[in-house]
């Protein structure tokens, strides 16, 4: 059944024609990805659907009360309300209990003994259950533990930008709704997160219309892709991976489309050229063909340049970093760390949110100096260094005029001259939007300069921080050919498990005050420390998964069960317990040194340990908060 249809919609910005009187229906189920280049105006059409936008023709066709919940890319939150009370943000009857409920529990835990204060707490218990709002407080719960926001109390003023994010997803996604507005819900989000969010999305009840550059995120969320390509929206049925077959076929056929009006036109104007005194109605019907033929335009032509751009030359000594450590505000966050960085190096560096990754990368590109320890970088190593900042963007200054500056031409490995225009068309900007001033551009548009500015001062060696968050699939798909070709170290930094499996063959894997190293991509050390999890432990997580829903309704329980509490009872000398095991199996690692075989065998151990402790972390959380709603 359909909620929404779109028909004829027409909008542009400046000279561009965003959209060109594009048609599409939303059904109650979908899961529809949108993809198309940075500027092509996804997100346009995301607060076009949101009604935050308007359009200059065309309609919207939706019942009355469709209700739609839209995430915007930065959101914005209240920063005086808490966390609880910013997720509860609406006027649904569900949110407003759900507000008064806390409001009441809040109000209760100061003052136990007041009768007025136990009333109302009473009367906030009722609504509660006439609007069946227990399960949806504790998934509310549930949800932002999951996304690692664990102080519910905390003022949105107080939370860091990620955070914040994170706390506009959780409000988003209880929200009573008929379709759900995602645009870049990936961003600042940490692997383990995102891996949740897909498999949350996938029994999430109502339709959902999101813009990601994740593309496993997309293969695995999605049944139905809209591309935006120059105005015009195609429609395909599947994931994503359907959608590159499908795409390809389009293609194709475009292209013999294309040869066949080529040769019918080339027909047509030898026959003209052959008769030019002919004035019979038929030479002139055929005439007006071959004029009609001439001024039909065909698929944009696609050049692809040869991508081994060559860089400066690169010595064997590149980076070696020495007994690196640094803190903040009193907190360890690198410790005694040593690494060399080798000439065709490809490593990435993953971890949890604010472990560190970004603080290492400026670290050993000596943006910042650590409190002890020594880098060492080689007298030939020129380093290209892209940032989760746009750096040097003149706006004043056009596209052309920006790269120029930097580079007219760049050589590659062959010796072969490719041109400032001719890299700027690779990176799809077409050579009439060379001309347009830097100001014009959306915010991706700006993100992909940017990166085109890093690479055509042709470093030997790249560094990468989340290069991922602000670029479209198509040109991570152009970045990632580039790196395959590159002549020197990469480094990176990303959550994104598509790019690290298509770019790295290393990972730094940033764990509790601790960097782990690990000999594959991302996918195989995913395979490792699942296959390597303790089986039992996994049993009882997935247990426990299972028996969350009945656990939801926490309200009708008096205390803990016999089983919970004396899982309770020894969590905390458990946890205790594997930080011990975990610190012994640092110090074999440090013990065995240039053993490989031996830090090989305990690095394994290690990662079993920290899921094990992981999981043990996880269950106290949970426990806690049941305890407290019981105390209560």
């Amino acid at each position: 059944m359909s909620i929404l249809r779109a028909e004829e919609l027409y909008k542009t910005y400046g000279e561009k024609e965003l959209f060109k009187y594009i048609s599409f229906v939303v059904e109650n189920r979908d899961r529809i990805g949108v993809i198309g280049v940075n500027g092509t105006g996804k997100s346009t059409l995301l607060k076009v659907i949101a009604q935050l936008e308007s359009v200059e023709s065309g309609k919207l066709y939706h019942a009355n009360d469709l209700k739609i919940e839209y995430l915007p890319q930065e959101p914005y939150l209240e920063e005086e309300l808490s966390v609880l009370e910013q997720i509860y943000y609406g006027d649904s009857p569900l949110m407003r209990a759900l507000r008064k409920y806390e409001q009441a529990l809040y109000e209760l835990n100061q003052m136990p003994e007041d009768q007025g204060t136990q009333e109302k707490f009473l009367k906030a218990q009722q609504k509660m259950d006439e609007e069946e709002a227990w399960e949806a407080n504790t998934t509310a719960k549930q949800v932002l533990t999951r996304l690692g926001i664990y102080d519910f109390t905390k003022k949105v003023k107080d939370l860091s930008g990620g955070q914040k994010k994170r706390t506009a997803i959780a409000k988003a996604l209880i929200q009573p709704t008929d379709l759900l507005i995602l645009d870049e819900p990936t961003n600042h989000l940490d692997s383990e997160s995102i891996e949740w969010l897909e498999e949350y999305l996938s029994h999430y009840k109502g339709a959902i219309l999101l813009v990601t550059h994740d593309r496993y995120f997309l293969n695995r969320v999605t049944n139905r892709i809209f591309e935006l390509d120059q105005g015009n929206l195609y429609i395909y049925k599947g994931n994503y991976e359907l959608f590159l077959e499908k795409k390809a076929e389009r293609e194709a056929l475009a292209e013999q489309q294309e040869a066949k009006r080529q040769n019918i036109l080339r027909t047509e104007l030898e026959w003209l050229r052959r008769s030019p005194k002919a004035r019979g109605t038929k030479q002139k019907a055929r005439k007006g063909r071959a004029e009609e033929l001439k001024d039909q335009k065909g698929p944009e032509k696609k050049e692809y340049i040869d991508f081994a751009v060559g860089s400066k030359r690169l010595g064997k000594k590149v980076i070696e970093a020495e007994n690196i450590s640094i803190s903040f505000s009193g907190s360890n966050i690198i410790s005694a760390f040593t690494y060399t960085i080798s000439p065709n190096e490809r490593l990435g560096i993953v971890g949890p949110n604010g472990s560190g990754k970004t603080t290492l990368l400026n670290i050993l590109a000596t943006q910042i100096a650590p409190d002890s320890g020594t880098i060492d970088i080689g007298t030939t190593v020129q380093i290209g260094y892209y940032t989760q900042e746009n750096e040097n963007l003149d706006e004043g200054k056009r596209v052309i005029e920006y790269i120029r500056d930097i580079a007219e031409v760049v050589e590659t490995i062959h010796g072969r001259v490719i041109t400032a225009e001719q890299m700027l068309e690779r990176f799809l900007f077409p050579r009439p939007v060379q001309w347009n001033y830097i100001h014009r551009l959306s915010g991706g548009e700006r993100r992909r300069l940017y990166l085109l500015s890093i690479l055509m001062q042709e470093p030997n060696v790249l560094f990468l921080d989340e290069p991922t968050n602000d670029l479209d699939t198509e040109t991570l798909s152009i970045l990632e050919t580039y790196l395959e070709d590159f002549p020197g170290a990469v480094v990176t930094v990303s959550h994104d498990r598509y790019f690290l499996d298509r770019v790295v063959n290393k990972l730094l894997v940033f764990g509790n005050d601790d960097i782990n190293t690990f000999y594959g991509n991302y996918s195989e050390w995913l395979e490792q420390r699942r296959s390597s999890t303790d089986p039992v432990t996994e049993k009882h997580k997935d247990k426990h998964l299972q028996s969350e829903k009945p656990l939801s309704s926490t309200r009708s329980r008096k205390k803990l069960s016999y089983k919970d509490q004396q899982e309770w009872n020894g969590l905390e000398d458990k946890i205790t317990e594997l930080e011990n095991k975990k610190k012994e199996m640092e110090h074999h690692i440090a013990e065995a040194g240039s053993d490989f075989e031996k830090v090989e065998e305990w690095t394994t151990k290690l990662q079993e340990v920290e899921k094990e402790l992981d999981a043990a972390i996880e269950r106290w959380t949970e426990l806690s908060l049941l305890i407290e709603e019981l105390n209560n």
